[in-house]
């Protein structure tokens, strides 16, 4: 058996497919008794396969670093991560609520604002805020939707709860590698799908159109959408070219459009101008229209947010959406949901400390050897400090920079995170995941990915599952548990 013959050990963390005993569980049953009848050569060979399918359906990420950025091939284990449906249909639910309320949230902080008004929500939080957009104030998006695509992050813990570690709600990305490595695994284990009930994902496209062309202020059958690009340098340029192509949309860069008089978008074709209804934009709110936000900049559209605020144009994600993709806003979910909703939280929030609040600030610096500490927006696992592996310095350099703007930084408890077999040279190891599954709503409905995307942290030990820093990522399975 190739896990007994790798001395495959979970060294004491929750794995996704065997117990502690190193027993297989029952929904992950099916998955190793076909790999157990697999030689390592076998095994071997189905990483090669996956390896070149990637190279050629021309898979890639890109790397910052040092002024210069490197495209890479997309790093991918072959491993599957396995989830049963009765406790996805629990997530999905919990996501779906958790959607629903920081959509309130959105819309109430551009408004009345009565969630601070009720004393629920800090005033000074947002007045500090980064990416509270004071532009933006007064408009109200179709439907209330200011977060239309929403990107939560999950983790498991080592007594196997589900937690959400944080909402990106301004442009996530990811889901284009969530669908290719679905592509990668069939090719590369066509059978196992003969045998296996594994729930499908490749409706996404089609229902992420649907949700788009819902959202477009003119009534007809089929609106104008197009998918805005910051350009080739940009990191998710693969998936803005896939989710283009996929959704027979036009693939656009912000020199492609322009305002007319009338306060409307138009898209320059060979036969003129064509006017567009909606713009799944993947630029950043300040540099969407030199006339309001950055003047300098060259990759948005001038005049796009006068077109925005007359309702002659769809903006999906909503500019401003961002004030509540932030780490300190995360910590106040749960009161969000009670308060706008009136129900209690059904997906937990990991254990946060607000660095604002005096007491937890003292804790955070007595504790700093035992806390991951993150700043509030920053993403792509840049800037945070994980204490039980940081030096003295860092972390001094670190309570340095939390005392100087205590605002802006969290802590959390360093988690047990759930690892998942994966392959490793020649053997198989225990490697940490978290995953990313996409929420679309429209206002009238709210559609979750089949799973979503696992990131996997390659190196050994490591915590750190992004891209960027290293990680990788495996197909997702939703599938019945067996009796």
């Amino acid at each position: 058996m190739v896990l007994n013959r790798m001395q495959y050990d979970t060294k004491g963390f929750y794995d996704e497919l065997v117990d502690e005993n190193g027993t297989p569980r029952p929904h992950g049953k099916q998955l190793l008794d076909y790999l157990n009848g697999l030689s390592f050569d076998e095994i071997s060979s189905a990483r090669s396969a996956a390896e070149l399918a990637i190279k050629q359906m021309g898979i890639t990420f890109t790397v910052y670093g040092e002024g210069s950025s490197i495209d890479r091939a997309w790093p991918f284990d072959i491993i599957p991560r396995i989830i049963p449906k009765k406790e996805w249909l629990q997530v999905e639910d919990g996501l779906i609520q958790r959607t629903e309320a920081l959509n309130h949230f959105i819309h109430d902080l551009y408004h009345d604002q009565k969630i601070i008004k009720d004393g629920i929500f800090p005033r000074e939080l947002l007045e500090k805020s980064v990416n509270f957009r004071k532009q933006c104030v007064g408009i109200t998006p179709k439907n209330n939707i200011w977060a239309h695509i929403c990107g939560s992050d999950l983790v498991r813990n080592d007594d196997g709860t589900i937690y959400v570690l944080e909402d990106n709600l301004r442009v996530p990305s990811g889901v284009s590698y969530m669908l290719e490595n679905r592509s990668v695994i069939k090719r590369v284990f066509p059978e196992v799908f003969e045998n296996i009930d594994i729930l499908p994902v490749n409706d996404y496209p089609s229902q992420l159109f649907d949700m788009l062309a819902a959202m477009s202020p003119r009534p007809q059958d089929k609106p104008e959408v197009v998918v805005l690009t910051p350009g080739i340098f940009n990191s998710a340029y693969f998936e803005h070219c896939y989710l283009a192509q996929e959704m027979g949309c036009e693939l656009v860069e912000g020199r492609d459009l322009v305002v007319n008089d009338d306060d409307c978008v138009y898209m320059k074709t060979i036969n003129g101008l064509t006017r567009v209804d909606v713009i799944y934009r993947r630029i950043d709110d300040m540099f969407m229209d030199p006339e309001v936000f950055h003047k300098d900049s060259q990759l948005g559209v001038p005049g796009i947010m006068r077109a925005w605020r007359a309702g002659n144009v769809a903006l999906v994600n909503a500019p401003g959406a961002g004030v509540a993709d932030d780490k300190v806003v995360y910590t106040y979910v749960p009161e969000m949901i009670k308060y706008y909703l009136g129900e209690e939280m059904k997906l937990p929030n990991v254990e946060t400390y607000r660095c604002y609040e005096p007491s937890q600030l003292d804790y955070v610096i007595k504790n700093i050897d035992k806390l991951v500490v993150k700043p509030a927006n920053e993403s792509g696992g840049y800037g945070l400090l994980i204490g039980p592996k940081s030096t003295k310095k860092q972390q001094q350099e670190t309570i340095a920079q939390v005392k100087a703007d205590p605002r802006n930084w969290i802590a959390q408890p360093t988690l047990s995170l759930s690892t998942v077999p994966t392959l490793i040279d020649d053997k198989i190891e225990g490697r940490h995941v978290d995953l990313r599954p996409f929420i679309l709503s429209s206002g009238t409905s709210t559609y979750v990915t089949t799973g979503g995307l696992t990131r996997v942290a390659m190196v050994k030990g490591s915590l750190v599952v992004n891209s960027s820093q290293g990680g990788g990522s495996k197909d997702t399975w939703i599938v019945e548990e067996e009796a």
